[in-house]
């Protein structure tokens, strides 16, 4: 009878241990994405305004990045938030295919531009982030061709938050 016991009261306890969260992603990762296949590298130099990003309870503001095309693909150098949290983003991130880059060991994928370089859209494959990056102030009419891009590729939009 004490094995029987000891076993139960063993279940019940490990029932209440604390599950680690399973991490939010925003698109499921077998739904189709595609990448800006005519995306030109050299016309992303500049500055950049995080403008929008896929938010969850206690995300962080919105941040920025320099880009500088190099010979080895673009240099990053500032802070982004990145599925509520704030990333050092800084380095040299491979062209890996077109419109497609690794950063920091994860695809990062162009899904949008405009057609002046001025709006980026960019997401994953495997939805655990996406993001607005704008020259400055998004116009409206930007911003809903960069989440209509993101409802084609997958993503809950309900989730995407203008900053």
């Amino acid at each position: 009878m004490a094995p029987v016991l000891a076993l139960v009261l063993a279940l019940a306890l490990a029932g209440c241990a604390a599950k680690t969260p399973e991490p939010t992603v925003f698109r499921a990762a077998g739904d189709p994405i595609w990448s800006a296949a005519a995306f030109q590298p050299a016309q992303v130099a500049g500055t950049w305004r995080q403008v929008a990003d896929f938010r969850t309870a206690g995300s962080c503001d919105a941040g920025g990045v320099e880009i500088t095309p190099t010979s080895e693909g673009l240099q990053l150098r500032g802070t982004l938030c990145l599925a509520g949290k704030a990333e050092a983003v800084s380095g040299v991130a491979p062209l890996v295919g077109p419109g497609r880059l690794r950063v920091k060991g994860e695809d990062w994928w162009v899904i949008w531009v405009d057609v002046g370089y001025r709006t980026l859209a960019i997401g994953t494959p495997s939805g655990r982030f996406g993001f607005i990056l704008d020259r400055g102030a998004i116009p409206v009419d930007r911003l809903g061709a960069a989440r209509e891009i993101f409802d084609f590729n997958g993503y809950r939009t309900e989730a995407l938050t203008a900053l």
